[in-house]
């Protein structure tokens, strides 16, 4: 017996010992990565090691996913600037006091889903609307993140797109010294990836940064302005008289932002077989968010890069992401150290971060499986470049015409008529409902008047997905049609799922309703 307790002791110990050293590796990587997603979300960026600190140590209490880790995100940051950009500066006061309340918005969002049990609200959102989204997302975001790797101070036009044109275009006034920077964070980054996954180079390149500027060798613009000490408690600086105001923005980021997070540990259970919660998820990062909204944070969800590296760290349990808060708990009292750090490199770090999401071959090739998913991609693709900051209008123009497609195909019942001598074989296709149900009645007249010497009816139902009331009581009607104009009538392939109703309403020698 005191072996067995030894052993178990020991494989608890390894267990700690794991998520230990993945936590820590995923704080090293996180602490560079929310200051630049903070400078994304046009918040100070404190605001991202608040959001990386507390937030992922109260999520880990509630994650369903072992190796998720949760804090500033690149998506979710873009969708911030989106919601905010419009209603305040960016930086002020009142821009971080809405910031908070975005925070706390999304939480509540989340836990609320969470507890309703609406999880499968992640599996919801329309794949050929992402499709549309993230790459367009990913094109803004490294765009408004190259004017800093250039060194320019683009003017105010309202558009990343066109402003990072601007600063391509004006290659007098590049800093050289924050172009260099910027270069060699991408190169650090991306050497350290073909080195080994776990090679921290973001870290690195910060740390680089940092040294060169605190030499004096880097003349261009830094963070500077990072307050040390321990968390602040920020629910008082909410200014609860505009939550109103935040509740679409702030429903369009719990849902888009929970995508990630979802992807990402469905695709990781699925690899190691194991089940997967989104409802027990929802809470997690609803939790994660109400906290970053209480401590000086902003909008977090799930990294798939740090929670990759969290898994290939050896991260056993969702403790992990624990340590990773508590790591980064420990390092604000000595967060001064990373105001020498260059804009640029928080500017590559970002960009070499999106590039990824950046692909277009399946935005393509999705013309070739179908045209309307397709007018659902590339419209939200083209909604979301044009229309930024206002992403959330380019988010409903992709949801509305996701459902309007959606719609139109369920309106299309197509109905084949074979003859075999003289009976008349129906074979529809689609579903059967009351948006269609006319239609086979329509069907069966145009039938008999091309047919009048027809004397047997056979409706084939098997390639029917579905058939509602609506949809039953019309082909009671038809066969009712048919039999008064004296053919034989019957029903054949009745689809098992809807087989109970049909069955009902087409039993009995008197109608249903009658």
């Amino acid at each position: 017996m005191r072996q067995q307790h030894g052993g178990a002791s020991g494989g608890t110990r390894r267990r700690w010992m794991y998520d230990a050293i993945a936590g820590v590796s995923v704080a090293m990587v996180g602490i560079p990565q929310s200051l630049a997603y903070a400078e994304l979300a046009g918040l100070p960026p404190i605001a991202g090691l608040y959001a990386g600190a507390l937030p992922p140590l109260l999520a880990a209490i509630f994650a369903s996913s072992p190796y998720l880790q949760t804090g500033p995100v690149a998506i979710t940051a873009l969708l911030t600037y989106s919601a905010l950009s419009t209603i305040a500066m960016p930086g002020s006061p009142e821009y971080v006091g809405l910031g908070l309340a975005l925070a706390l918005v999304v939480g509540v969002v989340r836990v609320g889903l969470g507890l309703l049990r609406a999880g499968w609200l992640a599996y919801l959102m329309s794949q050929p609307m992402l499709l549309g989204f993230v790459p367009a997302a990913a094109v803004l975001i490294a765009s408004s993140q190259l004017p800093k790797v250039l060194g320019v101070s683009p003017p105010g036009y309202g558009n990343e797109i066109v402003e990072a044109g601007w600063g391509v275009a004006h290659p007098a006034q590049w800093s050289l010294a924050a172009l260099a920077m910027g270069a060699m964070t991408v190169v650090v980054v991306l050497g350290a990836r073909r080195l080994h996954p776990l090679v921290p180079g973001v870290l690195l390149a910060a740390i680089i940064g940092i040294a060169v500027s605190a030499l004096g060798f880097y003349s261009a613009p830094v963070v500077d302005d990072i307050p040390s000490g321990f968390l602040p408690f920020t629910l008082d600086e909410i200014p609860w008289d505009r939550l109103p105001e935040l509740l679409l923005p702030g429903a369009i980021i719990a849902l888009i932002g929970f995508t990630e997070a979802a992807s990402i540990s469905r695709r990781f259970a699925s690899e190691e077989r194991t089940r997967w919660n989104a409802n027990r998820e929802f809470i997690s990062q609803g939790v994660a968010n109400v906290a970053a909204s209480a401590v000086g944070g902003m909008p977090c969800g799930g990294s798939f890069s740090r929670s990759s590296v969290n898994r290939m760290s050896g991260a056993r349990t969702r403790w992990s992401g624990a340590v990773t808060g508590l790591t980064v708990l420990a390092f604000l009292p000595f967060a001064t150290v990373l105001r020498p750090l260059p804009l640029s490199v928080l500017g590559a770090i970002v960009i070499v971060a999106v590039v990824g999401l950046m692909r277009f071959r399946p935005l393509l090739r999705l013309w070739r499986l179908s045209t309307p998913q397709a007018v659902i991609a590339w419209s939200t693709f083209l909604a979301t470049m044009l229309l930024a900051p206002r992403l959330d209008i380019a988010v409903l123009i992709g949801i509305g015409l996701s459902i309007a497609v959606f719609l139109w195909r369920s309106l299309q019942l197509e109905i084949d008529v074979e003859t075999e001598g003289t009976t008349l074989r129906f074979v529809p296709r689609g579903v059967l409902w009351f948006g269609t149900a006319q239609r086979l009645d329509t069907v069966l007249l145009d039938a008999l008047a091309e047919h009048p010497d027809a004397d047997a009816l056979v409706i084939d139902l098997s390639r029917l997905g579905r058939i509602d009331t609506t949809g039953a009581l019309m082909l009671r009607s038809v066969l009712d049609q048919a039999r008064g104009a004296g053919l034989l009538a019957d029903v054949t392939g009745i689809p098992p799922q809807s087989r109970k109703l049909t069955e009902r309403v087409l039993g009995p020698e008197i109608g249903p309703l009658d």
